[in-house]
């Protein structure tokens, strides 16, 4: 007999111990526990209401009482099969209508948690406004969740569509049908991705259901690329913080913050912030949250502990993200070996795994990796700062066009966790060519909609002003609707642009402290109005070219 097991308004370790009981009593019965409702003959259903899941509709449920459960698993397995009845969905909460009327909730979230959360949130709620459907979208943003969903909602809800990046906390939506893709999709392609969610949903039963992100999204979004998302979207506002702090204090002069007398020992304390806590603080945030992208909780503390390791060596970046897989897949590894009786299942992620996990992390980076790569580290940081012009030039150009080849998308990310990352090694002068890079599309876009009017309609226009303003906050996604509707010329164009910026700021050695904020941080850069020139020649270069090369007769 087949077994189907979740739980109505209980706590998560309650309810895994309750899952754990009983499914050692249906296994010594000879009956087996399935993940899928699909697959089940009966499901016990933990608590005292049903749960509305669309996946119970003809099946036999059983509601059981969770204390004697607890006391009698043997007995509640029995009773279950004896006693279940057809289940039929709570009062008060209707099913989805054929033809529309379903109740969607969404949630979006990107590894900074700024443009592509809520462009997707904003696709996602426009697609299912033109279908019909009830939808809430949750935002998982810098400032946290936007438009949280309430537990009613959950209740009443047909389907979860997940569109994330990073790993988020979806607990709250355990036995509900989701499905999960990225932000990218979502916001591209809206209406293939609800066609397979529908399709495609599996119950969510708290871990990570890898079976209902689509194919297509591995070669985007998926394994190393997502892991390492979580880790800069949670590393990200500790560099943003740090980095202004240590511009600010530079205002004082150069070296001020090395005399506790100027300015009331302002431009120590400032230091002391920016670059002995939160930069101090960046790598092990990075590493631990790689960790935890990987294993969950119990990789966080491991993960930390080896970032750390790789901070005080001196491993930078190279060394967080050694530490951050390394302590991830090696937690991972002994979650899925060691195996301990359900009364001591407890012990695993709060003494077991950290205690095993740290040791073996931790000894490895200080006998193995972190000499080494803290060697390539300096020998990186030697060469970047002795880069000449010529050099510049070319190094530059190529970090400026990564950041305009996918808006947003693995290229541009790669590139910007290389620049973020340096930050923690204070090299500043790849940054500064990614930001000028990465401004450079939407400003472009603005530009050719100035001088070419003719080739774009009144909606185009308007596109082209908002562009123009995400361009100047260092929010590329803000071509992405020119990308839409003419990828090629767009990315062409942009290129070009974002190579022309890149190279420039490189060439000059401008340094930038900070890894967001666009025109707001641009004050803190080391030459101010020299970076402004090299963002408007690479906006006026890509403007220029897409003006000309955009056929005049499209319009959309």
């Amino acid at each position: 007999m087949n077994i189907f097991l979740t739980q109505s308004q209980l706590g998560n370790a309650k309810a895994f111990l309750l899952k754990q009981v009983i499914a050692a009593a249906a296994k010594a019965q000879n009956h087996q526990i399935v993940d899928n409702a699909e697959q089940a003959d009966v499901a016990i259903i933990f608590g005292k209401t049903l749960p509305n899941l669309t996946a119970l509709q003809g099946k036999k449920v059983y509601l059981a009482e969770p204390e004697q459960t607890l006391t009698a698993p043997e007995q509640t397995v029995q009773r279950a099969l004896t006693e279940a009845t057809d289940y039929v969905a709570p009062a008060g909460v209707s099913a989805p209508a054929a033809d529309g009327g379903k109740n969607i909730v969404a949630v979006t979230a990107c590894p900074t948690g700024v443009a592509h959360t809520f462009m997707s949130a904003e696709a996602i709620e426009a697609y299912g406004k033109k279908m019909g459907w009830n939808v809430r979208v949750e935002t998982r943003g810098q400032v946290g969740a936007g438009n949280p969903i309430t537990p009613e909602e959950v209740a009443a809800a047909d389907l979860v569509f997940v569109a994330a990046d990073i790993d988020v906390d979806l607990s709250k939506f355990k036995g509900k049908p989701m499905y999960r893709t990225s932000t990218g999709l979502a916001l591209k392609k809206t209406e293939q991705e609800f066609s397979k969610a529908f399709a495609e949903a599996k119950i969510y039963d708290g871990g990570e259901d890898k079976s209902s992100v689509d194919d297509s999204v591995q070669g985007e979004k998926k394994g190393v690329y997502k892991h390492l998302m979580t880790g800069v979207s949670h590393m990200l506002p500790l560099v943003v913080a740090g980095g202004l702090l240590i511009a600010i204090s530079f205002m004082f002069g150069p070296n001020a913050f090395k005399d506790p007398s100027i300015a009331g020992g302002l431009p120590t304390a400032l230091m002391e912030i920016g670059g002995g806590a939160a930069f101090k603080l960046m790598i092990a945030v990075f590493a631990g949250y790689v960790a935890y992208s990987i294993a969950d909780r119990p990789g966080l503390a491991v993960g930390l502990i080896g970032g750390m390791l790789a901070t005080n060596a001196n491993a930078g970046i190279l060394g967080g993200i050694l530490a951050g897989f390394l302590a991830g897949y090696t937690v991972k590894f002994l979650n899925d070996i060691i195996k301990l009786p359900a009364s001591m299942t407890s012990l695993k992620p709060i003494l077991i795994l950290p205690l095993l996990g740290s040791a073996i992390v931790g000894l490895a980076m200080v006998y193995f990796l972190n000499p080494p790569v803290a060697a390539v580290m300096a020998s990186l940081t030697d060469w970047l700062n002795g880069l000449g012009s010529t050099n510049g030039l070319l190094f530059g150009a190529i970090l400026g066009g990564m950041m305009c080849i996918d808006m947003g998308g693995p290229v541009n990310k790669a590139a910007y966790v290389f620049g973020t990352g340096l930050l923690a090694s204070q090299v500043n002068t790849p940054m500064a060519a990614i930001m000028a890079g990465g401004m450079v599309p939407p400003l472009g876009m603005a530009i050719a909609t100035w001088i070419a009017r003719n080739k774009f309609n009144a909606g185009q226009r308007n596109a082209g002003n908002a562009a123009f303003v995400l361009g100047l906050c260092f929010i590329s996604e803000g071509a992405l609707p020119f990308v839409a509707a003419d990828p090629i010329r767009v990315i062409v164009s942009s290129v070009i642009g974002g190579a022309v910026a890149g190279a420039l700021s490189l060439s000059f050695a401008i340094e930038l402290p900070a890894p967001h904020g666009g025109l707001f941080v641009v004050p803190l850069v080391s030459q101010p109005l020299m970076y402004l020139g090299a963002i408007a020649a690479g906006a006026l270069v890509t403007g220029v070219i897409y003006a000309v090369i955009r056929p005049k007769q499209a319009q959309e």
